[in-house]
């Protein structure tokens, strides 16, 4: 039988483990663009583009004291290319060209409040 436990979800970016993630949507992981296209003609006839774009986009979401915020942010800041690596269930994906967009939100209010970032994956996996 099929078993999901949220504790063996991992996301390792640059070498280093992400940690504190938020309480649910930890990690999104998506491709950017579909496999494929199709055209249709006036007269019904069809074709199938390739899309051949291998971009995708990685969502972490993490606590307000997570270690990892100051970490992505550096990331953001600095523009560096790392490998990230991403396991949750029994799915895998990643890269090795990512690239934090930009830094997390801050945002202050009666409670702690969680901080959203986006990893862009030039040459994204799943499997």
């Amino acid at each position: 039988m099929p078993r999901y436990n949220a504790k063996d979800s991992t996301l390792v970016f640059g070498g280093v483990f992400i940690t504190g993630f938020g309480e649910d949507s930890m990690i999104e992981a998506e491709k950017d663009e579909d496999n494929f296209e199709v055209t249709y003609g006036a007269q019904g006839d069809w074709i199938e583009s390739e899309i051949n774009n291998t971009s995708g986009t990685i969502t972490v979401t993490l606590m307000q004291d997570s270690p990892s915020i100051r970490y992505l942010n550096q990331k953001a800041n600095t523009g560096e290319r790392l490998p990230i690596q991403g396991i949750c269930g029994e799915d895998k994906f990643g890269g090795t060209e990512a690239r934090v967009l930009k830094p997390g939100a801050i945002t202050a209010g009666a409670t702690a409040e969680e901080r959203e970032f986006e990893i862009q994956v030039a040459d994204y996996y799943q499997e």
